[in-house]
């Protein structure tokens, strides 16, 4: 058997009130975890190499530091799994509590985490450990969210809605790029001594509000309706890997460039300007900060338009859009003017973000409701650890290696695309889903 046939139900019609309360509370919870991913990042990039990795060349300490990055990815599947598990087996909102409590608690304790001068080698193994506890939060975090969003939406609506939980990713960059803004207001020695810590700390208030809202939601319509007929599974990794592991290889290729773009710009890009090309850090966190904002203005509008034209046929051309605009972007980044700059990663924003707001209901609809959890997670979170996770620090090696030049690097991110098109064309034809379907009635978000 190739692949389950989506269920009927998915997106199916739900009452006006929970549709909204769920699709607020994917989209905040999903700021939150993002907020929490980012930061961590954004410190790899400008702090963790030179706190905990000290001794070493700032290129090595970047290179450890994204390692550790790393590590969050390589434990995203882990809690896609046992996360996917009790999403399928008990609900979505119990489970979705618990990934966001997870995830808040470890974002809290690195910002009170002792550096490398103050604990030694104890520093960085511990930095490691809870990156890894981000990263199994996470892995159950996304998925859970996206159903939540979903399968509580208005008929046909499923894809808008499931584009709410990826508006977290732009929210909490964000939030994210504000909160080091603020930081790094401070003066260098303030800001490498205590102003890091404070968006790590921050994080503890947002899981309150997070779970102030979260905690209102019902659960999922189509899981109540497979918890009432019965259709519980008992292993539902077990089933999946039986009945849909095309539909999970397909997952991944179609998921590379959704995890992989965000880590190009928000880690990577930032680590080369701020090193390599040596633009203001505070500059370029303006820059990110104004991409963030153009990336959250285009995915609705970009969901609405897929609507019409058809999900894949939308996803594979803003995904060739993309492939185009790739040797101009990293041209005009490496200008190191930041109007330049701006221009150059907006492009590839702008292409690449419309295929990433599809792609959350694309794949929900992939699998059956009783097996819609574990399904996207595993297909997600794999993905993350196979190629999103590695995306700073393959870029950074292949900058490194060729003594400054962004073409190996230009080359890597033009293949992931290509990657990324072609298994978005092929899961398209496995389920079934070419044409655009018939324009729904609206119905308020």
């Amino acid at each position: 058997m190739n692949a389950p046939q989506p269920a009927a139900a998915a997106g199916t019609a739900g009452a006006p009130r929970q549709a909204r309360r769920a699709g607020l509370a994917a989209f905040v919870g999903t700021t939150i975890e993002w907020y929490d991913f980012f930061i961590y990042g954004t410190a790899s990039a400008l702090v963790f190499g030179k706190l905990f990795f000290p001794g070493v060349s700032p290129a090595a300490g970047v290179l450890a530091s994204f390692a550790t990055f790393w590590v969050g990815f390589l434990a995203r599947p882990l809690g896609g799994i046992v996360f996917g598990h009790f999403g399928d087996r008990m609900g979505r909102k119990g489970t979705l509590v618990t990934t966001l409590v997870i995830m808040g608690t470890a974002t809290f304790l690195i910002g009170l985490l002792p550096t490398h001068a103050q604990m030694g080698i104890a520093a960085p193994l511990l930095l490691a450990l809870l990156r890894a506890v981000q990263g199994i939060a996470v892995g159950g975090e996304w998925g859970g969210a996206v159903l939540m969003a979903s399968e509580n939406a208005p008929k046909g609506r499923g894809s808008l809605y499931a584009m709410l939980a990826q508006q977290g990713s732009p929210a909490g960059a964000i939030l994210a790029t504000l909160v080091f803004l603020a930081a790094a207001t401070l003066d260098d020695s303030a800001f490498m001594s205590w102003g890091w810590r404070v968006p790590f700390l921050l994080s503890g208030l947002l899981v309150v509000v997070g779970l102030m809202i979260r905690l209102k939601v019902a659960e999922s319509e189509d899981f109540a309706q497979v918890k009432e007929s019965g259709d519980v599974v008992k292993l539902p990794i077990a089933e999946v890997l039986r009945t849909a592991w095309r539909t999970v290889l397909l997952g991944i290729g179609a998921s590379i460039m959704g995890i992989s773009a965000a880590y190009f710009t928000n880690t990577f890009v930032l680590s080369w300007t701020t090193n390599e090309l040596h633009m203001d850090r505070q500059t370029m966190l303006y820059i990110l900060l104004a991409i963030s904002v153009v990336q959250f203005l285009w995915q609705p509008i970009a969901a609405l338009i897929s609507e019409r034209v058809g999900e894949s046929r939308f996803m594979v051309c803003s995904l060739l859009g993309n492939v185009v605009v790739a040797v101009p972007m990293f041209m005009l980044v490496n200008t190191a003017r930041p109007v330049l700059v701006f221009c150059g990663i907006a492009l590839g924003i702008v292409s690449g973000s419309g295929y990433y707001a599809v792609l959350a209901g694309f794949l929900a609809r992939a699998f059956p409701s009783r097996l819609r959890y574990t399904g996207i997670s595993l297909s997600y979170q794999l993905c993350s650890t196979l190629i999103g996770g590695t995306t700073p620090l393959v870029a950074q090696a292949l900058l490194t290696s060729g003594g400054g030049s962004v073409w190996p690097v230009a080359g890597f991110y033009a293949a992931l695309l290509l990657a990324t098109t072609a298994c978005v064309a092929a899961l398209a034809r496995l389920t079934g889903r070419h044409a655009p379907r018939s324009r729904p009635v609206p119905a308020a978000v």
